[in-house]
């Protein structure tokens, strides 16, 4: 597809901000969601050109219907969604993880992407000014997920969880919402700010798996988040045509 509308989360920066970039270049409307306004991308403020932004806490679970509402007032159709915004938490042990940690962990990866979903496709909408409409009809929804959805390495604990439940998430509401393709993408490594606390804090004494990341930062297997975006961008068109609605898969392997 030449050009769209694309909903994303997490456009301040990483995976996200890529995403936002390269779809503007290809003359898509991109509709970001975010707390902090990305740069460099032109327009956040005003909603000016192709960017229109809303500052958004995602951890901020009944601020996420009015915001969604408001920036896509007076839209009827997405051509795609991609539910990118994710917190990592700490690397630690599960026994050490607190539930208040996990909490918010689950309510930034799991259940902001929720009520994300149900807005979406809830029977009425209430705009900004108030009109009512009906759902919004989107063709694809991508929720970035990850390898350690299903790896289970040590140390990951509530990023695993919470992103193995992504995967279930993504399942179910393949099943209610036939007329729209899912999939939970795992993006493989890519270098964002995640990758400076695995480089400086996580203890890859106990946590082996942190070593194969610092070992990976700056070759090809970990590139950035601009030029990881453009990799994965034309694997979307093939999930919709090769994979059935609901899987999880890994950009890896496809």
């Amino acid at each position: 597809m030449s050009s769209g509308r694309v909903l994303i989360t997490g456009v301040s920066s990483g995976l996200g901000h890529g995403f936002a970039q390269a779809y503007l270049e290809d003359g898509w409307q991109v509709y970001g969601l975010s707390r902090r306004a990305p740069e460099g991308l032109g327009g956040a403020a005003s909603d000016s050109g192709d960017l229109h932004f809303r500052s958004l806490d995602l951890a901020q679970y009944d601020a996420i219907a009015p915001a969604v509402r408001a920036l896509l007032a007076g839209i009827d159709r997405l051509d795609l969604v991609i539910l990118n915004a994710g917190v990592l938490g700490e690397i630690e042990d599960l026994r050490d993880a607190s539930i208040e940690r996990l909490r918010h962990t689950m309510e930034v990866n799991l259940w902001a992407n929720k009520a994300i979903l149900d807005t979406l496709f809830a029977e009425s909408n209430a705009t900004a000014t108030g009109d009512e409409a009906g759902p919004i009809a989107v063709e694809q929804v991508v929720t970035i997920s990850s390898g350690a959805s299903i790896n289970g390495h040590r140390g990951w604990s509530g990023y695993s969880i919470s992103k193995a439940a992504v995967n279930m998430l993504t399942m179910l509401y393949a099943a209610e919402v036939p007329e729209t393709h899912f999939t939970a993408l795992a993006p493989g490594l890519i270098d964002t700010a995640m990758q400076d606390y695995m480089s400086n804090e996580a203890d890859v004494n106990k946590f082996a798996s942190v070593q194969r990341l610092r070992d990976a930062r700056g070759t090809d297997a970990m590139p950035g988040p601009y030029a990881a975006a453009r990799k994965i961008m034309p694997v979307f068109s093939r999930l919709k045509q090769d994979h059935v609605s609901g899987q999880f898969a890994d950009v890896r392997k496809l």
